[in-house]
Parts: C-alpha cells; structure tokens; sequence
C-alpha cells in the first residue's frame, strides 16, 4: 500500500497553501486517491497557514493529518508546533532561511534547506515553497516533479505560466539540496 500524509506549515504569503494543491493534483494527474485540506487564520498575509494532503494508490479514510510522515516547515513557529508530530522515520524539511533554531530529533529524517534565501537568488522570494516542495520531493519522490510542473497550471492560470520556468529551476534546486543533505 501507498499512502503519504503530508503537512505543509508557514505563514500565509509563503504559498504553503499553493504547495499542498501542488502535490495534490499531481497525485491526482497520476491516477492516485488524493486529499487537500486547508488551514489558515483570519489573517490575509502574516497569519499561520497550513494544509494537510493525503496521496494514496487506496480511498482516503481521514483527510485530516495529525502525524505526518512528510513535513515541511516554513519557519520557527511551525518548527516548534509541528517537529514533535513527524512519525518515527519520517522526513522533515526545514527552512533554515526563517529558522533559527534546528530540529532535534534523532528517529526522522531532517532534510535542511535555505529555501527563502536559495528563492532569493533565484529572484523572488516566492519561490521558497518551490525550494522546500523540491527539497521533499528529492527526499521522498511522492510524486513526479513533472507532474508537479503540470498542476502549475491548473492551480495558478495560464496567465502565470512565465513563471513554470523559474518554478523548474526552484524545485530543481531544493531536489539537490535535499540529496546533497540526505546524503551527508
């Protein structure tokens, strides 16, 4: 059986949220039962967000993830809530670009990445969420980043499809990242 609980955390702005529809239509795009649950608070931009996606090759019981296999985290607050969450074995990514401190666990993988500041130099810092979905995916290939590269479409437009190639080099550059650190 086939199945990844995948929690995504941040502030709102850092595209968490755009992230998770990421994954999920990829999934879906693969023929695979998927999930995509948002959380945010009431706050535009600044605010917590987070999302839970379940991909499966089986129907989805429960969207909700509480103790997700797969994280990326976003910045401090995020680490701090949701590290401790991550199941034994499991792969955490964090930003070290908005974290200060690091992860501590010893039973998960920690897939460290400047993901704002590798984002930066690709000229935005929009990108981040690209460097940090690369930085999982070369972790824990859940999905195919072609795929991936497909769901930008459905999820931001045709008017933002300029930007398709500056995500490809994003999740490029989080893919190795995550290999150079799970290989260490």
């Amino acid at each position: 059986m086939f199945m990844h609980e995948i929690l995504i955390a941040g502030f709102g702005g850092q595209g968490v949220l755009t992230a998770g529809q990421l994954l999920a239509y990829a999934g879906n795009f693969e023929g695979k039962c998927v999930s995509w649950v948002p959380a945010y608070g009431p706050e535009q931009r600044g605010g917590t967000a987070n999302c839970s996606v379940v991909i499966s090759d089986q129907q989805i019981a429960c969207t909700l993830v509480t103790e997700p296999s797969l994280c990326i985290v976003m910045n401090q607050p995020s680490l701090e809530k949701f590290e401790k969450a991550v199941k034994p074995g499991g792969v955490l990514v964090v930003n070290t670009s908005l974290c200060e401190k690091k992860a501590t666990r010893t039973d998960i993988t920690v897939v460290n990445v400047a993901a704002t500041d590798t984002a930066i130099e690709l000229g935005s810092q929009k990108f981040a969420n690209m460097v940090a979905l690369g930085a999982l995916l070369g972790a824990m290939p859940v999905v195919d980043i072609e795929m991936v590269l497909k769901a930008m479409l459905k999820v931001m437009g045709e008017d933002k499809a300029r930007f398709i190639p500056a995500n490809r080099e994003a999740l490029k550059r989080g893919m190795e990242a995550a290999k150079s650190a799970v290989h260490a």
